[in-house]
Parts: C-alpha cells; sequence; structure tokens
C-alpha cells in the first residue's frame, strides 16, 4: 500500500519554503507544492495503472488515496452513496464541523477523482500493443491519472488555505464507476453535492484545451430474453431461442438508426448467446447504450428502444425483461469557471517531451489515425480559449453534478496526440512519464483553480449566475430512478 507520510508538510514547513499571503503568487506555490509532491502522485498513480480496478471494484485505488488524504490532515467519509469505493474527504480551514457550516465559513470548493479501469483493454507501458499476460483490464481512459492528479491539487489547496488562514472548505469526491456505472449520480441522488459551490474537475486526453464542453445524455440496460432449450436438430420444432430474440431486436434497432436525429448514439453488444449450437439457446442477453444531446430526448427513444425488445419477444415467442445499468445527462456547461480554469493553465504552459518520450511518441504515432499527424506537438501548447461550446459525443456522470452545481473541467495532454480513448495507446501512454507530466499540468490547473475561486467570491458567484440561466426551466431528474448502484461481481 503506498504511504503518505512521507509527503506531510507542516504549517511550519510551508511559511519557510513559501511565505506567501492570499494576494501573493498563489501560482509559484501551486507550483512548488505540485512539484514537492511529484514523488507521491507518479506512485499513486503507477499503482493504479497496475492495479486496473472496474467499475465499483476500485478496493486499492480507493484506498490508497483515503489514505493519503487521512495523512494530510482530511476527514474522509467512505462508502457514501451505497458504494463501498466511493469517498468524500473534506478539509475545513476553521473550527466549523461539515454539519455547522454557514455562509461566513467560506465557500465549498469540490474537485472530483475518478479511478476506475476498463475492462478487455490491457496493456504495457510500451509504444506497441502488448497485452499483459493474466490481465484484462486497462487504464484506458486514464482515471488513474484522474484520480491522482486530483489528489495532488486537493492537499495543494489544503496547505495554501492552512498558511493562509482563508476560511472555506476543499474537498475531494471520489467517484467509482464512471465507465456504464454512473458512480457519481447516485453521489448527487443522496445530496452529497447540496452545499458545494463550485466544482471542479478535468480528464486525461492528447491536447491542452479548458473550452466548454457537452457531452451527450446516456442511458444503458441490459435486455434478458427467456426461451425454451431443446435439441436443436433432432427437436427444433420444440424450442423457442432466446438469441433469435436478440437477433430481432438488434435488426430493428438497426432499422430505426435512420429514423432517429443525427446526433443519436446507439451502441449494442450481445453479452450471452447460448452455450452450444446444438442446443437451442434458453436464455441471451444484449447490452445497449443510448446517446442524445439532451437529457429531454432520452424518454421517447427509449421508449422505442424498449418497444423492439418487446416486439422481438413477441415475434420469437419468447419473453424479456431488462434492467437500467446506468443513466446520465448531458453536461451543462459553465463559461466564467472555464475562463478560470484557461488562466490558470495559461500560467503553467504546455508540455515539453524528454528525448526518451518523443522516441516513444514517434514509435507510436503510425499506430494511429492519419488526423492524428495534424496534432503532433499538441501537447506543447495550451489551446486558445473560446466561449464557442464544444459538443463532444461521449458521456458521462459529471453531467448530472453540472445540473445541480456550476461545474467546469478540462483536459491535459496525458496522451501522444492524436490517441482516441478508451484503445491500448492511451493505456500505454498513461503507464508512463507522458502520462505523469500531463497529470501534473491538471493538477496545478486544478489547485490554481481553486485558490482563485477562494480569493474571488465575486467569480463563484458569477458562475452561479451564470448557471442558473443555462439551467432555466430545467428540472433535473435522475436516468436511474431509485435503484441501488448496479453492483456486479468481479
Amino acid at each position: 500500500m503506498l504511504l503518505a507520510t512521507s509527503y506531510i508538510y507542516s504549517s511550519a514547513t510551508l511559511a519557510a519554503v513559501n511565505p506567501l499571503d492570499p494576494n501573493g503568487d498563489a501560482a509559484t506555490f501551486v507550483e512548488q507544492q505540485i512539484n514537492q509532491q511529484q514523488a507521491m502522485s507518479n506512485t499513486l498513480a503507477d499503482n493504479m495503472w497496475q492495479w486496473a480496478e472496474t467499475r465499483f471494484h476500485e478496493q486499492k485505488s480507493s484506498q490508497a488515496m483515503q489514505d493519503i488524504l487521512i495523512e494530510h490532515g482530511f476527514e474522509v467519509d467512505v462508502g457514501v452513496a451505497g458504494m463501498p469505493t466511493a469517498f468524500v474527504a473534506r478539509y475545513r480551514s476553521d473550527s466549523a464541523s461539515k454539519h455547522q457550516r454557514s455562509a461566513s465559513q467560506g465557500p465549498v470548493i469540490a474537485i472530483l477523482a475518478e479511478m476506475d479501469a476498463l475492462p478487455g483493454l490491457s496493456q504495457g507501458a510500451v509504444p506497441h500493443q502488448a497485452p499483459i499476460a493474466g490481465k484484462a483490464a486497462g487504464h484506458a481512459c486514464g482515471h488513474h491519472l484522474f484520480g491522482a492528479g486530483s489528489l495532488a491539487a486537493a492537499i495543494a489547496v489544503k496547505n495554501w488555505l492552512v498558511l493562509n488562514k482563508i476560511s472555506g472548505e476543499i474537498r475531494l469526491y471520489g467517484t467509482p464507476a464512471e465507465e456504464g456505472g454512473s458512480g457519481k449520480v447516485y453521489m448527487v441522488r443522496e445530496g452529497l453535492f447540496n452545499d458545494v459551490d463550485s466544482v471542479l474537475h478535468w480528464h486525461p486526453g492528447g491536447q491542452n484545451t479548458t473550452q466548454p464542453m457537452t457531452t451527450l445524455a446516456n442511458k444503458t440496460a441490459k435486455f434478458r430474453f427467456h426461451g425454451i432449450a431443446s435439441h436443436a436438430a433432432a427437436a427444433p420444432e420444440r424450442g423457442r431461442s432466446a438469441l433469435d430474440a436478440v437477433e430481432a431486436m438488434n435488426y430493428m434497432v438497426n432499422m430505426m438508426r435512420e429514423h432517429v436525429p443525427s446526433n443519436t448514439r446507439i451502441h449494442y453488444v450481445i453479452t450471452s448467446g447460448g452455450e452450444a449450437p446444438n442446443i437451442v439457446p434458453e436464455f441471451a442477453e444484449v447490452y445497449y447504450f443510448l446517446r442524445t444531446p439532451s437529457a429531454g430526448e432520452l424518454p421517447e427513444l427509449w421508449q422505442r428502444l424498449e418497444q423492439t425488445a418487446q416486439a422481438a419477444a413477441l415475434g420469437t415467442q419468447t419473453k424479456v425483461d431488462w434492467e437500467i445499468m446506468s443513466g446520465v445527462w448531458s453536461t451543462l456547461p459553465n463559461a466564467t469557471l472555464a475562463k478560470v480554469t484557461f488562466d490558470a493553465m495559461q500560467r503553467f504552459g504546455g508540455i515539453t517531451y524528454s528525448p526518451k518520450e518523443q522516441a516513444f511518441a514517434e514509435e507510436l504515432r503510425p499506430t494511429l489515425s492519419k488526423r492524428a499527424l495534424n496534432q503532433v506537438g499538441n501537447e506543447q501548447i495550451i489551446q486558445p480559449y473560446t466561449d464557442d461550446i464544444y459538443h463532444a459525443t461521449a458521456s458521462t456522470d459529471v453531467g448530472d453534478i453540472s445540473w445541480n452545481v456550476p461545474t467546469a473541467g478540462f483536459v491535459a495532454a496525458t496522451w501522444v496526440p492524436g490517441t482516441a480513448p478508451h484503445t491500448w495507446q492511451a493505456v500505454a501512454a498513461g503507464g508512463m512519464s507522458i502520462g505523469h507530466k500531463g497529470m501534473h499540468l491538471a493538477s496545478k490547473t486544478l489547485a490554481l483553480s481553486a485558490i482563485r475561486l477562494f480569493q474571488q467570491p465575486a467569480l463563484i458567484e458569477k458562475a452561479k449566475a451564470e448557471w442558473k440561466t443555462r439551467v432555466g426551466n430545467v428540472r433535473y431528474q435522475s436516468q436511474i430512478g431509485e435503484r441501488a448502484p448496479a453492483i456486479t461481481p468481479k
């Protein structure tokens, strides 16, 4: 287990190294803090990369983060919202407890920390495809860097609050199961963000950008068909194939694609299709994702998806039931907070590869798409800021938070530019120093952004005003209803 004791800094030590006041050079303070924590954050990220724990089973990763936070003076609530690996770590810089906060005691700024890996994407930290024997999962979305980088930022902000005697609270939310589990949605439903003033987060990627962004709303379910088993040759007339029902549903959904809005995304995978060809499958299961630009568009399209399942069961004389596995809202952008993160990232600048890292990138680059050639060198620059909203085609449970609290995130270059998420190339770069460098930039950007919000409460109020305008008369309602977290055995 990673020990944090060696990385604790007392107020006296901080004052000796960084005698700064709230109006001093916070960027210099942050730079020194994150640099001092590099050994810790690199080790934590590397351990999480090795463990590669999938959704809801991030026990080692979660515990390692909790241990470090406790050693640094954070109060940690564990197993929140019905998820054993979820936690909320908080440090309040005045004498008030978490149940006694008042407006005069300063704002609450939250930083998010993800931790889950993806199944089926094992890969070594080398620039060619090389799955690790005996290992099934990999950090192809960089959540090990996300978690470790956010943790380092939270510690830096805590130290700044202590040194400068600023009233307020910094929180780190350990959020499991972003990949198909909607972990943050359960935390929102539990009211764990109700008293938060602003939320900051980031994500690994192939460039450095803070542009305000939206993502797609998403709902997922497993459709389970139940038929009648029989000998497929000797008595086929006695059988009713659950696999036929799955195929019928998939066929109808594929026909449906022509008659949905063009920015709708539908994906599926058959997770169970029978045991042997000479047995009529008694059970079959298909796992569906449905994405739309806004949560308001989901219900009508989801109803049509359910109707294809019912029709497939009717036509094959089978029975069907389904289980909602996850559901998230689109992300609501906040330009006020995005501009804060841009100003912070600009203070630190881009990333410079060492000769070894450059050689790694050059060897890996031919395995990427041709478009990657146009992105060479993106790690070195901070993309210009614009208020224009970037419409991403991915989904994230950060969306649900953003409809409840002003929220902003950014991307830092942890992968070779041009790398797509959910690929072996992302796993490879995330397991070596290229990933570390992007993570450190993210830590610095998060920490300085949070400090600016503590220094300038007017920015928090401006972000809230923008948030209220963007929300309008939309009423947030979770896509998952009252279901418990979909924790399945490993």
